[in-house]
C-alpha cells in the first residue's frame, strides 16, 4: 500500500536532512562517486556506456523507479537505452504531444523536475497519461555531449521521490555520463579511424599485388597494369579491389569486356 503523499515528502526531506550533515554519508557519497566514474568509464563502446549509465541511476538514486536517455541525432530523438518498457511508452506520450519535462531538458539544457505530475499543470497533456501509468515524479536532466544533445530521464512511481541529495547526486550522475559519453564516442570514431585505414593499406596491397602479376605476366607498365584492372572493374560493375583479390587468388586475367 503507497504511503499519504505529505508522510512520504516529510520522510524525504529528513532524510535529505540527516545526509547533508552525516559524516559517514559524504564519506558513502565519494565512494559511490567513485565507483561510478570507475563503472562509466570501463563500458565497451557508446551503447555500453549509456546502458551503465541508466542502470547506475536506478540502482544509486533513491526513488529512482525506472530511467532512460533520449538522445537528438541527425533531427530525430531516439531512446537508446532504458531500463523498463515504460520508459518507451512515456518517451513517445513526449513525441506525441509534444510536451513533457525530458523534451524541456533536451531544448533548454537544464533540468526539469516535477515532483507530482498529478497536480503538475506545465503538462497538460502529458502529466495525467503518466500518472495512468503508475508514474507520479520525472526528473529530467541535460546530458553535455559534444555535438549531440541529449537528457537523462529519471521516473519514479511515488510523487515528490526525489529529495534535494538525489537531485544533487542525479546532477553529477548526468555530468559524468556525458563526459564517459564523449570519450565513448570518441574511441569508436578513432577505432573506426584505423580500420579504415587498415583497410586501405589492405586494399593498396592486394592491387599492387595484382598489378605485379599482370606487368610480369603480359610485360606492361604499372600504369598499364592499373588500367586493366579499372577497366576490368567498370565492366563487371565490382570494386577494384575485389578485381585485384580474384586475380591474386586464381592467377586468371580479369575480364575487361
Amino acid at each position: 500500500m503507497l504511503e499519504a503523499p505529505a508522510t512520504w515528502d516529510r520522510k524525504r526531506m529528513a532524510g535529505d536532512e540527516q545526509r547533508s550533515t552525516d559524516p559517514d554519508a559524504d564519506s558513502e557519497l565519494t565512494a559511490n562517486i567513485s565507483q561510478t566514474v570507475s563503472v562509466l568509464f570501463s563500458a565497451v563502446g557508446v551503447q555500453d556506456t549509456l546502458a551503465q549509465v541508466v542502470a547506475l541511476a536506478v540502482s544509486t538514486i533513491e526513488g529512482c523507479d525506472f530511467a532512460g536517455i533520449f538522445l537528438m541525432e541527425e533531427g530525430a530523438v531516439t531512446t537508446p537505452v532504458c531500463t523498463d518498457q515504460i520508459v518507451i511508452e512515456l518517451d513517445a506520450l513526449q513525441h506525441r504531444f509534444v510536451e513533457g519535462p525530458c523534451l524541456e531538458a533536451l531544448d533548454h539544457g537544464r533540468a526539469f523536475y516535477a515532483d507530482d505530475l498529478e497536480h503538475d499543470h506545465r503538462w497538460p497533456s502529458f502529466g495525467p497519461e503518466a500518472v495512468d501509468r503508475g508514474v507520479r515524479s520525472l526528473l529530467a536532466l541535460p546530458l553535455q555531449v559534444n555535438g549531440t544533445l541529449g537528457a537523462l530521464n529519471l521516473y519514479a512511481r511515488y510523487p515528490h521521490a526525489f529529495g534535494v541529495f538525489d537531485r544533487g547526486r542525479a546532477a553529477l550522475l548526468a555530468a559524468m555520463a556525458g563526459l564517459a559519453f564523449s570519450s565513448a564516442r570518441s574511441h569508436e570514431a578513432e577505432d573506426r579511424q584505423r580500420e579504415n585505414l587498415q583497410a586501405a593499406l589492405a586494399t593498396r596491397e592486394v592491387i599492387g599485388q595484382a598489378k605485379g602479376i599482370l606487368m610480369e605476366r603480359e610485360r606492361i607498365t604499372p600504369d598499364q597494369a592499373f588500367e586493366i584492372l579499372r577497366r576490368s572493374s567498370q565492366y563487371l560493375n565490382v570494386k577494384l579491389r575485389d578485381v585485384a583479390q580474384l586475380l591474386v587468388d586464381t592467377g586468371e586475367r580479369p575480364d575487361t569486356g
